[in-house]
């Protein structure tokens, strides 16, 4: 008698698999989708903008002022200009500038912050101290002081705000060095006798880097809010410029009888720090250690 055929296991994979990390992290998945639509307009804006010149310093006297229609979705300004493009132009600059001042950010308070959490002693007093001095005064505050001596523009804003925005940063990495520097396998490092600048780099810097990304993510719609301020003031982009704070600026006087100047560079401002901050939300549950359970 033949021996029965031996049975084998195949794994189908579960069609509903595919989507259990969505499920997991939907915050994640929406605001990802969100910035991906963000970076996508701002490209396509020259071919997405009904009026491409008018993100500039175009004018038409016999347009002044007309609401919504076919030809101008979302008005006109206060020359004439084509609000719907201006304000599609506008994700080519206030999250441009999110992104530079971010960068500038990081770029200066992660490398004090590395330095200050691994070494500890003087070197630790003498940053977290300067650090304390900038976190004293508020940061739009301090922007708001530093744009005023400058000379308007989008450089000015970037500066104003990056000078405000990197001791979050070096604080947050200190914090992160200090305590993967009280780990085993530092002290081993140490004990081979590596340099201390490769431990800062190959292992130190790794492991302090995840909350950096989750941090920027979630600042991203602050600071575009906080360059919208500046511009909404008079202190930071000048026309032609399209600059959503700006244009908010700029049709507060015609809030009455033109409503559209304001309000739809103002929902632009609002969904792309919301989809920012879904974004760092989402990051945030899916990183942090604290926030992942039944696993």
């Amino acid at each position: 008698m033949s021996a029965a055929p031996a049975l084998t296991t195949t794994v189908v994979p579960d069609a509903t698999g595919r989507l259990a990390w969505a499920r997991r992290s939907p915050l994640l998945v929406i605001g990802g989708t969100g910035v991906a639509i963000v970076v996508l307009v701002a490209i396509l804006a020259p071919v997405l903008a009904p009026f491409p010149h008018d993100a500039g310093a175009a004018t038409h006297p016999f347009s002044v002022l007309r609401p919504p229609s076919w030809t101008h979705p979302f008005g006109t300004d206060q020359v004439g200009r084509d609000v719907l493009s201006r304000v599609l132009y506008g994700f080519r600059v206030s999250p441009v500038v999110a992104a530079v001042v971010l960068t500038i950010a990081i770029a200066v308070g992660v490398p004090l912050g590395l330095v200050a959490g691994y070494y500890g002693g003087v070197v630790d007093d003498v940053v977290m101290r300067v650090t304390d001095i900038f976190l004293a005064v508020p940061a739009l505050l301090l922007a708001l002081a530093l744009a005023s001596v400058l000379t308007p523009g989008l450089g000015s804003t970037i500066l104003a705000i990056s000078v405000t925005w990197w001791p979050w940063y070096a604080r947050l990495v200190r914090g992160e060095a200090a305590s993967v520097r009280g780990r085993r396998f530092i002290e081993n490092c140490e004990a081979l006798g590596l340099p201390r600048w490769r431990i800062l780099l190959r292992h130190v810097l790794p492991n302090s880097v995840t909350p950096v990304l989750v941090q920027a993510s979630l600042d991203f719609g602050g600071v575009i809010l906080t360059a919208s301020a500046l511009s909404f003031l008079g202190l930071g982009v000048q026309d032609p410029t399209p600059d959503w704070g700006l244009m908010v600026s700029e049709g507060q006087t015609y809030f009455t009888t033109a409503w559209w100047l304001v309000t739809f560079p103002g929902l632009a401002i609002l969904l792309t720090a919301l989809v920012f901050n879904l974004l760092g939300d989402g990051l945030r549950d899916r990183f942090d250690p604290r926030q992942v359970t039944g696993r």
